[in-house]
């Protein structure tokens, strides 16, 4: 045990509930604060008697006395951000997801300000959504990826004006078991319909960087442990792969289903270039599985989960 006291929004989503599974398997302590109401992803990751030890908080993000009492009543040494609205969810509902997105990290900026002498470290997740179609650069296509340099920008500033250090973190295809929503993850969910004999077509093409969740997971906690000096927003790596790799990858490891799970070629509006050596240099060099090892780990985890009647199979691949 430590004497951290790690606080994770959005901790119902799949990186948040990986994050939290990490943290209560090194013996941290941790309160969630999210304002959805199934905890399946935790459930298909931790068991019974780990998640007894989660300290589960229902709370609005964008509302700041309501998450600011988390706060200080906890003696919340760290906070993992992650609370947000994806890709699909803000192009349905723009203002709703500029709320929650842009309020949102307003509350925990300025919590996070107001108990300076109390918070020890601040990671919060920004996207590559930043970027535009290679060559691009900056040019986001998505409002939110807007919303992802506004984040940014406002952690910048923070950090300029009050000493709040924040590390942004730009994951680009997260995949594993509980990556369920979002633009990208129906990668994971060919995963899940390979593990339960469907077919399935991945809705892109193209080249990615694929990170699993519970990698990506780790790097969330060492971000929030960094003492950097000043605030700021990293590509993270991984695999960077054809999505065809990923169809040959689930192929290999549930060869009974070749030829089932194909994919549109049709790339993603976001470059695949990341430079992962400023993270390295504030984090040290970064550790993500192999692309079979993760697809292999992901479709077994599946296989138990269905088995177990810890996941439910319709929910997850729609």
């Amino acid at each position: 045990m430590t004497d951290e006291r790690f606080l994770v929004t959005g901790a119902l989503g799949c990186i948040g509930a990986w994050t939290v599974k990490r943290l209560v398997d090194e013996g941290t302590v941790v309160w969630t604060y999210d304002l959805g109401s199934s905890n399946h992803r935790l459930k298909l990751i931790m068991d019974d008697e780990s998640l007894e030890k989660v300290n589960l908080v229902s709370g609005d993000i964008t509302d700041f006395d309501s998450f600011d009492r988390v706060v200080a009543e906890n003696g919340i040494t760290h906070i993992v951000h992650l609370a947000a609205f994806q890709v699909p969810f803000v192009r349905a509902e723009p203002v709703l997801g500029a709320k929650v997105n842009l309020v949102g990290m307003s509350v925990v900026l300025e919590s996070a300000k107001r108990h300076l002498d109390q918070i020890r470290g601040l990671a919060y997740a920004s996207s590559a959504a930043v970027y535009g179609p290679p060559g691009q650069g900056f040019q986001t296509t998505s409002l939110y990826g807007i919303h992802k340099q506004a984040k940014e920008g406002m952690a910048r500033i923070y950090s300029q004006d009050y000493g709040l250090h924040a590390v942004g973190l730009r994951p680009h295809t997260v995949y594993g078991p509980g990556r369920d929503q979002g633009m990208t993850s129906t990668p994971t969910k060919a995963m899940l319909a390979a593990a339960v004999g469907r077919p399935y077509q991945i809705t892109f093409g193209g080249t990615i960087v694929m990170e699993h969740a519970d990698d990506m997971a780790q790097v969330f906690i060492d971000a929030a442990r960094a003492k950097p000096e000043r605030a700021g927003a990293y590509d993270v790596g991984g695999n960077t792969v054809a999505v065809e790799e990923i169809v040959n990858a689930i192929n290999t490891a549930a060869p009974e289903m070749a030829g089932q799970v194909t994919y549109n070629p049709t790339p993603l509006p976001v470059s695949s270039t990341q430079e992962e050596q400023p993270l390295h240099q504030l984090l040290g060099k970064l550790n993500w599985r192999p692309l079979g090892e993760g697809v292999r780990q992901t479709i077994e985890h599946f296989k138990k989960a269905v088995s177990s009647n810890r996941i439910d199979v319709e929910r997850a691949i729609t």
